[in-house]
């Protein structure tokens, strides 16, 4: 709908009720499931709109394509479908450097899910089929060939193996390849990609889209013996690009931003003290901006200290917001001990010397790492392939 050439955008989910606005073009953004390709057929039938363009996530099939011409063909609307695209835009990108995999339930697609006991052959080809979607559809926005390198005999080379099949197959088609002509840029066959399965510590936290939920405990003090405990208080917190802290240390092992957030506490308090210093030996108490403006310039040092407390309360607010992420972190650590894990994983990826070899540490009832809740569930998987 325009008017004098501005124009208003109506967003509809696909399964929602809608009615017909025959005079209005619609473009749709879906995955290409069973489910989304009936109910486009549907709105076809439907007569909904002037004319379709269909933008599918990932690639559609040429079975599922073919449902959508029987549509448009018995509904005498082919004409009224004016484009389909395959978007590859099956990711989600949350930093400049960083995506994740576009799936509406992460639990389908985790690493819980990949070492559960009871897993099917047929959910594991369904979960590795999904990761090598994704990245496929992340190599061809990159315009980029990857080398792919990965340990052997664990989930990362089965989907390892996956992608490489499907990068090869799409190249072996030189006219419809992807990774030809302006989409690949020169030098990118020599990138380097890894798929490595090492874990950062906020994975420990309900993380999901830059944005992590935290219960924080009221504690128990004053809470008469047998009622009932205190709720806790939910809180998030969004870390985004210009959060200097999560940038440096997003990838951090947990002791390393344990201690950098100290160290960022002592900084801002320095600051803050050498603020109220100056304005001590001023002679100024609390933050009258009037008086300061009205001083000398032999005041400048004292006016630009107090001219950084912006900045100082936002240094502030960071802190206070990673100390909160940081205690949150720990108690999950404490409670799963998942530093006994970490510090194993980081032992076998620096090749450094174990007490014991790995199977030993896991089939140890009495061990720590058999203890600790992703140790079990390694446990579990190792004892069904044994089976």
């Amino acid at each position: 709908l325009g008017i004098r050439g501005w124009f208003f955008f109506l967003f509809r989910l696909l399964h929602s009720d809608r009615d017909p606005i025959p005079d209005v073009p619609a473009v749709y953004f879906v995955m290409p499931t069973e489910e989304n390709i009936d109910r486009m057929c549907q709105d076809l039938r439907n007569q909904l709109y002037e004319s379709y363009y269909l933008n599918f996530i990932s690639a559609i099939s040429r079975s599922k394509l073919e449902d959508i011409a029987n549509a448009a063909i018995g509904a005498n609307a082919v004409a009224q479908v004016a484009k389909v695209f395959d978007q590859y835009l099956n990711f989600i990108t949350l930093e400049d450097d960083m995506f994740v995999l576009c799936n509406q339930n992460k639990e389908l697609v985790s690493y819980r899910a990949i070492n559960r006991p009871d897993i099917t052959d047929t959910e594991m080809e369904t979960i590795m089929d999904t990761i090598v979607d994704s990245l496929f559809c992340f190599f061809v926005t990159l315009g980029a060939i990857p080398i792919i390198r990965c340990s052997r005999g664990t989930a990362a080379e089965m989907v390892a193996v996956k992608l490489d099949k499907k990068l090869r197959e799409n190249l072996r088609d030189a006219r419809n390849s992807l990774f030809t002509g302006d989409t690949l840029g020169a030098g990118q066959f020599s990138r380097r990609f890894c798929l490595p399965f090492h874990h950062s510590h906020i994975c420990s936290t309900d993380f999901h889209l830059n944005r992590v939920n935290l219960e924080e405990s009221t504690g128990t003090e004053g809470t008469p013996a047998g009622a009932r405990p205190k709720k806790k208080n939910k809180k998030s917190y969004d870390l985004t690009a210009s959060d200097k802290f999560w940038q440096k240390h997003k990838g951090s092992p947990f002791p390393e931003v344990a201690e950098s957030v100290q160290q960022e506490l002592e900084s801002y308090r320095a600051q803050e003290d050498e603020v109220k210093r100056l304005k001590s030996i001023m002679g100024i108490e609390g933050e009258d901006e009037g008086a300061i403006s009205m001083l000398s310039d032999n005041t400048a040092k004292l006016t630009s200290a107090v001219s950084s407390l912006p900045e100082l309360l936002e240094k502030k607010r960071l802190i206070d917001l990673h100390t909160n992420v940081a205690t949150a972190v720990l108690e999950h650590i404490k409670t799963r001990k998942l530093d006994v894990y970490f510090e194993y994983e980081e032992k076998i990826m620096s090749k450094s010397t174990l007490d014991k070899s790995l199977l030993d540490m896991i089939s140890d009832p009495d061990g720590e790492y058999f203890k600790s809740e992703l140790g079990v569930s390694m446990l579990q998987r190792c004892n069904k392939h044994m089976l």
